[in-house]
């Protein structure tokens, strides 16, 4: 067995809340993850629980990064505890992070602060937003500029647009003429653009001061489609651009999955 961990746009409201009053195991995780965010953690945990409409919208960099890392990690930890062992774990984008932290790569609670510093720096980037289109990477080169990018590769024919909002908007719009089909990401960030770069820079610094180690468990990266090594899980500046480099989703799954 493989635990694969998603990404961007999987979240939604109260997204595995149900799991928390009776599940001691996840509620003890995801908890973790959120109190070791101060009183950040308090004000994602309330907008996780909100019945109505949420302070920050969950799509927001500010609540839908720590969620979907908290509700990954929690997951895998209620499935490891029900004695499972797996082979190997691969993760979308942040699930990166929250399959190499259940790897034992990252402490859970250092994990959380790096999870925090990361939002903390995007949430300064201007609008963007990404597009999930049916075609190859090859077919949408004419449709790439500026700060429009190709920002995954999910599967053959499921390619993921990321850029600000504005040229995003144009570009949908070229797709749209050209008879394209694509749908937009819940997003409100261009993650795996290149309009991310100004704005990730020095999160190194605190992915230095953390503990680092070699996954215990084999982390195919979507960021090199292979098995995570000891150097680049202890690199600051490896986890410091994931959320600009493109992640090669399809190329990760299809390497591990050739392991029989």
């Amino acid at each position: 067995m493989a635990l694969l961990l998603p990404g961007q746009g999987s979240q939604h409201r109260a997204m595995a809340a149900g799991l928390h009053p009776y599940e001691p195991v996840f509620a003890e995780a995801f908890d973790e993850v959120l109190d070791a965010m101060g009183r950040h953690g308090a004000m994602i945990r309330a907008d996780w629980w909100a019945a109505e409409r949420p302070e920050v919208p969950l799509d927001h960099v500010l609540r839908s990064q720590p969620l979907l890392f908290a509700v990954d990690y929690a997951l895998g930890r209620l499935v490891l505890s029900w004695g499972i062992r797996p082979v190997a774990l691969l993760g979308h984008s942040i699930g990166e992070l929250a399959a190499a932290t259940l790897a034992g790569v990252f402490p859970v609670r250092d994990a959380a602060r790096v999870v925090l510093d990361r939002v903390l720096r995007l949430a300064d980037a201007p609008p963007g937003g990404m597009l999930a289109v049916a075609a190859n990477p090859d077919r949408l080169a004419p449709y790439l500029g500026g700060q429009v990018a190709v920002g995954a590769v999910n599967a053959p024919g499921q390619t993921v647009l990321s850029g600000p909002g504005d040229q995003l908007r144009a570009v949908g719009e070229r797709l749209r003429a050209d008879g394209l089909v694509f749908r937009p990401v819940p997003a409100l960030s261009a993650f795996h653009s290149p309009a991310l770069a100004p704005y990730a820079k020095g999160a190194e610094r605190l992915l230095g001061e953390v503990r680092r180690n070699p996954p215990g468990t084999p982390v195919y990266s979507g960021y090199t489609a292979a098995p995570l090594t000891a150097e680049q899980a202890r690199s600051p500046e490896f986890w410091a651009r994931q959320p600009v480099d493109p992640v090669w989703f399809w190329s990760a799954l299809d390497a591990l999955l050739e392991t029989g």
